[in-house]
């Protein structure tokens, strides 16, 4: 049985949280959660904010939180809010505010 976490509409841009889910994917989770501790990146904090989600929903339904390991990681793109920055000589410039969606799916390991 797997259980997911999923943080929609996060402010930060996709390319920022990938390397940090990279990180994590695949690994137990207390070991997970150590990593992201430890980082210093505002990535880090979105991605634990999903994993510690996670982890409560298989624990709502009453597994074993000793043996869930991160099964899936991963980070889409959110639609992007756009701005205008105003420039010299009556020009305008796009600003581009990225988001994104950030998934983690965790799992019990099984035995044998």
């Amino acid at each position: 049985m797997a259980w997911r976490a999923v943080h929609r509409f996060a402010r930060i841009s996709p390319t920022k949280v990938r390397p940090v889910v990279d990180m994590i994917r695949g690994r137990p989770v207390d070991e997970a959660l150590n990593i992201l501790k430890f980082t210093p990146n505002r990535a880090a904090v979105v991605v634990g904010k999903a994993l510690a989600s996670a982890v409560a929903n298989a624990n709502e339904a009453e597994a074993d939180v000793e043996l869930l390991y991160v099964k899936e990681a991963f980070v889409d793109a959110a639609p992007t809010i756009r701005r205008w920055r105003f420039k010299d000589r009556g020009r305008v410039f796009p600003v581009r505010k990225r988001n994104s969606h950030v998934t983690i799916v965790v799992e019990e390991e099984t035995e044998g």
